[in-house]
């Protein structure tokens, strides 16, 4: 059958439930799309199809709504191939729309009432159905899929079995996180969704594909991770607060002399930067989507539009001026970073960079296949090259392979790994801070790893630190408890590339002196 009029007797076949069935289930895959505007199955495919979800090719999409709603005859007698193996929709959705279909009208009532005191009343009167419902509570901030508490509150007063299909999801035995596919890459690799397992014809690393690059260029400032946790433990001290002329040892072994107040700070609350400037910063986002690839051999890196789009209004929100630069060569990232530099940041509190592109160890490349070190985009931010951000935190966010290695999982016992909390009591010169004070950087994986993007949904790291920031910052955490989540986040996450199960860590190295705590927005949290 042509597929254009497959498309037809499927849309001619479907109730008004079910189409309004798909336009919820779809809603990550329609967000550059108004999904008020669809009133038929016609509109929906239509927009489907123009972002091609739905294709002659890959027709899944269908097949995927179609079984959702359990109109098996209409899959048989249109011929779509079942089982299923590639996964579209969110496993938030399906959840969402799986309780839906078992509450009552009187269930709806019921659950509008006990949110009065969180919804306006116009808002709950316009909500007809349980799914209208679930998307303003959304609107309003009140469910995601990190944050169901609520939901599940009132599943539990409204309809106590429901509740087991929540628990279920979180604990993980619903599809959670599954990655989207926009088009099938040179390699073979069939996908499925299971647990938070995230296999996909889209998913992919954010490796190059040759060493016909060039060397990568080591600039002083970057210490791999065993020389970062020996230095720290150097640094240890508890002793009592007092001034000792004291003779300090270089890592070179050479000696030399100088005056340290050593404090035992056990007692003392940790101090916040300040953030209370009407702009609390520029926020830089680099952005490398085509590369030379004859030359380099670096594919374009699909789906980073995506991770742009999510910072740029996640900090914008957060009230900060940004500016965003495309498919920049090594030259141009320089020239950008320095050009922020020279800036005076005298009346604002933060600088935040973020630059998405491939890489490797300590290293971006740019879309000539020049590595740029991090060190390089560090450096003239520092109290000496930046005097007006001298004391003011300095947050680089790197999505980017740093190898080509690929972390593979490791299984827990159930209860958990026990972690050594260390406290690190740094003596500290009087009056002055060091030079490379008051930097953090967050990279997308470890040293020798490769970090994993998604074509339509995004990079991992990215994802988990835009979802993470418009949840916990009104809660005021700082930004290393967020940084820690974003780590936890990304770490339960599972893909299969090339038929084998692959992990991710960040690291998140920080320099910071003080909490980094962002003023919590007037405005309602932007929808990713």
């Amino acid at each position: 059958m042509d597929f254009q009029r497959l498309l037809l007797t499927a849309g001619n076949n479907l109730r008004k439930d079910d189409v309004s069935a798909f336009v919820f289930l779809c809603t990550e895959l329609l967000r550059a799309s108004r999904s008020d505007s669809v009133d038929t199955a016609s509109d929906l495919f239509s927009i489907l199809a123009d972002q091609n979800y739905l294709t002659p090719e890959r027709p899944h999409l269908l097949t995927e709504l179609l079984l959702i709603v359990e109109q098996h005859s209409l899959i048989r007698d249109l011929e779509l191939q079942t089982p299923l193996t590639i996964h579209l929709i969110a496993p938030f959705r399906k959840l969402l729309y799986d309780l839906s279909v078992d509450i009552t009208t009187e269930n709806l009532k019921a659950m509008k009432f006990l949110l009065r005191e969180k919804i306006p009343r116009r808002k709950l009167e316009q909500c007809q159905t349980t799914l209208e419902l679930f998307l303003e509570m959304e609107h309003m901030d009140l469910l995601r899929n990190t944050n169901m508490g609520l939901l599940e509150d009132i599943i539990k007063s409204v309809c106590p079995v429901l509740k087991k299909k929540i628990v279920k999801f979180k604990e993980g035995d619903v599809n959670c996180n599954c990655p989207v596919p926009e088009q099938t890459p040179p390699l073979e690799s069939k996908s499925s969704s299971f647990g938070q397992t995230q296999v996909s014809q889209s998913f992919e690393p954010e490796i190059p594909r040759s060493n016909k690059l060039s060397e990568i260029v080591s600039v002083g400032g970057v210490l791999d991770d065993d020389e970062h946790l020996s230095r720290g433990l150097r640094a240890m001290t508890t002793e009592e607060s007092s001034h000792v002329n004291t003779t300090l040892t270089t890592e070179d072994g050479q000696a030399s002399f100088g005056t340290q107040e050593s404090t035992n700070t056990s007692d003392e609350a940790l101090k916040t930067y300040n953030m209370n400037a009407v702009k609390p910063g520029l926020c830089l986002i680099i952005n490398n989507i085509d590369f030379n690839e004859v030359e380099t051999k670096l594919k374009p890196r699909e789906g980073t539009i995506i991770d742009e789009g999510c910072l740029k209004k996640v900090f914008e929100w957060l009230g900060f001026e940004v500016h965003v630069k495309r498919n920049c060569d090594k030259e141009k990232i320089l020239s950008s970073i320095q050009g922020i530099s020279t800036r005076d940041h005298s009346q604002m509190d933060c600088l935040v960079c973020c630059v998405l592109s491939h890489g490797a160890k300590e290293s971006v490349y740019g879309v000539d296949g020049d590595a740029v070190n991090l060190a390089e985009l560090m450096q003239p931010f520092n109290g000496l090259q930046c005097p007006s951000l001298k004391g003011k935190p300095k947050l680089f966010f790197i999505q980017a392979c740093q190898g080509r290695a690929r972390q593979t999982p490791v299984y827990l016992q159930s209860d958990g790994l026990t972690i050594t909390n260390f406290n690190d009591n740094t003596a500290q010169m009087q009056i002055s801070i060091p030079v490379d004070a008051d930097f953090l950087l967050a990279v997308a994986s470890i040293p020798l790893y490769v970090s994993w993007r998604d074509k339509i949904l995004g990079t991992w790291f990215i994802q988990s630190l835009c979802q993470n920031l418009i949840t916990m910052v009104p809660r005021k955490y700082d930004l290393v408890e967020i940084m820690t989540k974003v780590n936890a986040d990304v770490s339960e996450q599972t893909g299969v590339f090339e038929s084998k199960f692959v992990k991710q860590m960040p690291r998140c190295d920080s320099r910071l002196r003080k909490k980094v705590v962002f003023k919590v927005p007037n405005e309602y949290p932007p929808e990713l």
